[in-house]
């Protein structure tokens, strides 16, 4: 048996290594046609998650309680299989809406919440993250919710820094108006069966917190944050938090940000979502993430200037939507969804229309291939 040299060992990059090889292939745009369901106006689905063993999605709605209370949509995908190398979507059926309640048992008030992300647990609840009404004084957060019924169960600790400290132009810590939690994804040990307890969660801003902002970041982009937690069922324990560095805004971009992140395995693998609004319409990207070489910021208390030492999240270009060929709207959600006939998984990316007769709830499907 010859002996294998150090020249004839295979070269692995360092890239190869820290990143699963991922590809997307492009193969359905949908639009959820406009209508009202149960007395609710259906539209903002800004968050989305896959429940697995019941093969269905919950949407969450940024309505801030302004059109009904808030709430999330139970959703089932059909597939046009036809095709087994092209499936599309036939449609998108809403079944039931879930108004989420707060401590007192009853529905948000009106301008007291703006949910924007949506998690499921292995607990049978979804976690939920607000961003907050900075302008009037109102703090984020990340709160769960029974699955069934929308009670609320509990609230995860924030870090002080995240809230803010004043109104407008007094405020100098804490998340920017309308720029907190846009991102929640949950890593469990097992995406559908029995889930093995702890699992754990994952919540990231927008854009930068108001101690945080850069003069740089027309340049270089905002430098977001990124909580990790450890759950069970009555313990939550915050492990790390994380630089993640956004990519600049395109020129003219008039809105730029984090909309969302999605767990794909247990290794610290992700895919991130950054969405922006300018002169040319909507361009999104969507990255992957590896966590595992990212330094834990949690003792930094502001991240401008130059952070020596300090290694962000390493993330990936994975695609460029810009290059489908399909118009884009608002999107801001993600989850990995059913199967497809070839075994791969499906990806789905849905938008937020902002209730704007202009704009569209749009289902993007791809096929995620180099995932388990």
């Amino acid at each position: 048996m010859p002996l294998l040299t150090g020249c004839d060992l295979p070269q692995v990059s360092a890239e190869e290594r820290l990143f699963l090889n991922l590809k997307l292939d492009f193969l359905d745009d949908y639009q959820l046609p406009k209508q009202d369901f149960k007395g609710t106006r259906v539209g903002g689905l800004s968050g989305m998650t896959y429940d697995r063993q019941r093969d269905r999605f919950y949407a969450l709605s940024d309505d801030r309680s302004e059109f009904a209370p808030a709430r999330f949509y139970t959703l089932k995908l059909a597939l046009d299989q036809a095709n087994a190398n092209t499936p599309q979507i036939k449609q998108v059926a809403i079944e039931t809406v879930t108004t989420i309640m707060g401590e007192d048992s009853k529905p948000y008030v009106k301008g007291t919440i703006d949910p924007e992300g949506i998690a499921l647990s292995p607990l049978d609840t979804v976690f939920i993250s607000s961003e907050g009404v900075t302008r009037d004084g109102i703090p984020p957060f990340v709160r769960e919710f029974d699955l069934k019924t929308g009670k609320w169960k509990r609230n995860l600790q924030l870090p002080k820094r995240y809230s803010p400290d004043a109104e407008g132009d007094q405020q100098t810590q804490g998340v920017q108006d309308n720029l907190g939690f846009e991102s929640l994804t949950i890593a469990s040990s097992s995406y559908g069966k029995t889930a093995v307890e702890p699992f754990r969660l994952f919540a990231a801003t927008e854009s930068a917190l108001k101690q945080d902002i850069s003069p740089m970041e027309q340049t270089q982009g905002a430098k977001n944050r990124l909580l990790h937690y450890m759950l069970e069922a009555r313990r939550a324990l915050l492990i790390s938090e994380h630089l993640y560095q956004l990519d600049p805004p395109p020129n003219g971009a008039i809105a730029h940000g984090l909309t969302d992140l999605l767990a794909i395995d247990q290794g610290g693998h992700f895919l991130s979502l950054e969405r922006s609004f300018g002169n040319k319409g909507f361009g999104v990207k969507l990255f992957q993430l590896a966590t595992g070489g990212a330094t834990d910021i949690s003792s930094i208390d502001s991240l401008k200037g130059t952070l020596r030492g300090t290694v962000a999240i390493p993330k990936k270009l994975l695609l460029d939507l810009s290059f489908l060929d399909v118009p884009l709207d608002n999107l801001e959600g993600m989850a990995i969804g059913p199967r497809l006939p070839d075994g791969s998984r499906s990806l789905l990316l849905v938008s937020d229309d902002n209730f704007r007769d202009e704009q569209v709830t749009q289902f993007l499907l791809f096929r995620l291939k180099g995932l388990g």
